[in-house]
């Protein structure tokens, strides 16, 4: 994407006005969305993003800019515009770049790219089809097949230069059930770091039965109600609650500004003793996984919480520095327009040792969550709001019937410590964060939970 003596020249630059750390990062994305509506593909959508973020830091100030344009011109401006920001002595005289290959654990077999559209679209109708013929319910089914081929080049004044190349692919289906003038619905969006593969990974007719199937129960379903009560939470998709409640407090972001409920407990208990949380980036071909940072620093596994006990947050290079701690290889950014921070990668509860058939028989009386929805938090206080997309009644000991509109209210602090069985089937769940540095893709998991006690709210819906 650019030549090393530009880079040097744009970092040199950079530097110029007394900076102690200068870093170029440029980007290269072609990606492609199908959509289907009405058995028809809607529309294709073809897009690029090409352009170069600067950052430059002088003690805990930080600053950065970004161009469109790759042109050395348009390059060694920006990093005119962001050194022009400071009017100091140079620290830095010279910037020697050393190449870094840190290896790709994530294979791609077929490149999305290569493939024709037509092929794509079969694969898409496939699952659309399934949908729709699930049932005479359902009423209307929308689809997409998503592929990315994301280009990164990474090189600071530290003298690292390196690149990385990600390649993403996911389906998704959402059915649409109708019954008497009210519609609910159901969806399934399986992805991956995979290539046109996905499809020997899950089947597309799976999907789109696993949409309707999903909308019609809910369409049938009653209320639960509402109160504090004990809540099974299911895997895969129902980690969203660990990440939402409690892994946006463990960022840097957050917590070198005291922002964050759990800023100075390193070493503390903050969870169950059940609980083990763990952002793992170096699964091979998991939607969330990143072999480098968008800082260059190579992805590991990081314990954020062992038997209950803060291990770790999430770190990035600039707030590392307001904390005195190194980078854990968790910067990230949606595109080279992004200021990168501290953000998840793939982010889970790790297995237990309960059985599912225990957890479920342990509650005379509450809510299983089947699957989650969307929410909210904030990381100051904790404080979350998430739907559960399918809950079912728990009556003495068994999944009973299926009831809508349920949230789940609480705080995060409340909820990890509340966790008191941790189930042994671990599965992810692909989902899209947004957050100050953009929207990323992060995986989600964990095996069954229960959850001793929380409140759940209800909506019901008014007649008119």
């Amino acid at each position: 994407m650019l030549s090393q003596d530009l880079i040097k020249a744009a970092l040199q630059k950079a530097l110029s006005t007394g900076a102690d750390y200068a870093e170029v990062f440029a980007e290269h994305t072609d990606s492609k969305t199908i959509s289907m509506v009405s058995s028809k593909v809607d529309k294709i959508e073809d897009a690029v993003i090409s352009g170069v973020g600067i950052r430059i830091f002088k003690g805990l100030r930080c600053v950065s800019g970004s161009t469109s344009s790759l042109l050395p011109e348009a390059v060694l401006a920006c990093a005119e515009r962001v050194a022009g920001v400071l009017n100091d002595t140079p620290i830095i005289s010279n910037v020697n770049l050393t190449e870094r290959i840190f290896g790709d654990i994530h294979p791609i077999k077929v490149v999305p790219v290569s493939v024709a559209n037509s092929t794509k679209i079969d694969y898409l109708r496939e699952a659309y089809n399934a949908a729709k013929e699930y049932n005479e319910g359902i009423s209307q089914v929308t689809g997409s097949f998503l592929d990315v081929d994301h280009k990164i080049l990474i090189a600071n004044s530290e003298g690292l230069f390196a690149q990385d190349r990600q390649i993403r692919s996911r389906i998704r289906i959402q059915a649409v059930a109708s019954k008497a003038g009210e519609n609910q619905t159901g969806s399934s969006s399986p992805g991956g770091r995979v290539g046109m593969e996905l499809f020997d990974l899950c089947n597309p007719k799976e999907v789109g039965i696993e949409a309707a199937r999903e909308a019609m129960v809910m369409i049938n379903a009653g209320y639960i109600n509402a109160g504090n009560m004990p809540v099974a939470i299911e895997n895969g998709f129902g980690g969203v609650i660990f990440h939402e409640a409690c892994g946006h407090s463990l960022e840097a972001s957050s917590v070198a500004y005291g922002n964050s409920q759990f800023a100075g407990k390193l070493g503390t208990q903050i969870a169950s003793a059940k609980v083990t949380a763990i952002d793992d980036g170096t699964i091979p071909n998991a939607w969330g996984s990143i072999n480098i940072d968008d800082e260059g620093t190579p992805s590991r596994r990081n314990v954020l919480i062992e038997n209950g006990v803060l291990k770790s947050y999430m770190i990035d290079k600039f707030n590392g520095r307001r904390m005195g701690m190194e980078s854990t290889g968790n910067s990230r950014r949606q595109s080279y327009a992004f200021t990168p921070t501290s953000r998840m990668t793939n982010t889970y509860i790790a297995p237990g040792n309960d059985s599912d058939e225990d957890i479920i028989s342990s509650i005379e009386y509450g809510l299983y969550a089947a699957k989650m929805g969307g929410g909210s938090v904030n990381p100051v206080t904790g404080q979350f709001n998430f739907a559960v997309s399918e809950g079912y009644v728990i009556r003495n000991g068994k999944i009973c019937e299926p009831v809508r509109g349920a949230s789940l209210i609480g705080k995060g602090s409340d909820i990890i410590m509340n966790i008191d069985m941790v189930g042994r089937n671990l599965l992810h769940g692909q989902g899209m964060c947004g957050s100050s540095s953009g929207s990323i893709p992060t995986n989600v998991g964990q095996p069954l939970i229960r959850v001793s006690s929380i409140t759940v709210d209800v909506k019901r819906l008014v007649s008119p």
